[in-house]
């Protein structure tokens, strides 16, 4: 078995030195995409020694990941772990997700939300997580959550089309499409900054287009 993780990075000069430094404890197979940051993002996951990838423009999250994914394979991967690279995820989970990649196809995550979250923020998401369930039959706790484990098979059926944040949504819902096995883990999240979460705005626009998913494919 050949474990790869992916962190899609933009803007995260500060953060991506060490979220690496943390990773390597766990996998020495690691690939960081900086998706067309303007700051040194790019020079301070290369000076780690890790497989560094880059667009020369801001194309998105989802892109980011795709271009990661994409090329672990050709490096022989058969386990892809997604991860952010502001330091939110604890790379100790790590094991966590590859025990459950054992009897699952892909591994969903749940963050253990604070107290300080705001409640506006906490309703997004919970939006989010309701409508899935109803139009697609998928239950996840915490939708939004990028920390999430698949198998190489599992990613050429849950593949997105989608470039930026609405990746996550669109992955459950091949998933669910897919009838791949999947498991939900709750993980520690580590907030360094304010909460960088859903906002009913974006549970929105996420709902919108998960409508229009049901609609017209």
């Amino acid at each position: 078995m050949v474990d790869f993780v992916i962190i899609p990075a933009y803007n995260e000069g500060h953060n991506i030195a060490s979220v690496i430094q943390k990773t390597k404890e766990y996998t020495k197979n690691i690939i960081v995409v900086d998706d067309g940051s303007k700051d040194n993002t790019y020079e301070q996951a290369q000076a780690q020694n890790v497989i560094t990838l880059r667009h020369k423009v801001n194309l998105g999250k989802g892109a980011a990941l795709k271009t990661g994914c994409e090329y672990a394979i050709t490096q022989g991967a058969t386990n892809l772990i997604a991860m952010d690279a502001d330091g939110q995820h604890d790379p100790k989970e790590i094991p966590l997700f590859l025990k459950e990649l054992e009897q699952h196809d892909i591994v969903f995550s749940a963050r253990k939300v604070p107290l300080s979250m705001p409640l506006v923020l906490r309703f997004g998401n919970k939006f989010i997580n309701t409508m899935l369930k109803k139009l697609y039959k998928v239950n996840i706790e915490d939708s939004q959550c990028g920390y999430r484990a698949f198998t190489t098979n599992a990613y050429h059926k849950i593949k997105w089309d989608t470039m930026n944040y609405y990746v996550e949504t669109e992955m459950i819902i091949k998933a669910g499409k897919h009838s791949l096995r999947h498991t939900q883990i709750p993980i520690e999240t580590i907030y360094a900054d304010k909460y960088k979460g859903t906002t009913v705005i974006d549970g929105f626009t996420i709902v919108g287009k998960m409508i229009g998913w049901r609609l017209f494919k």
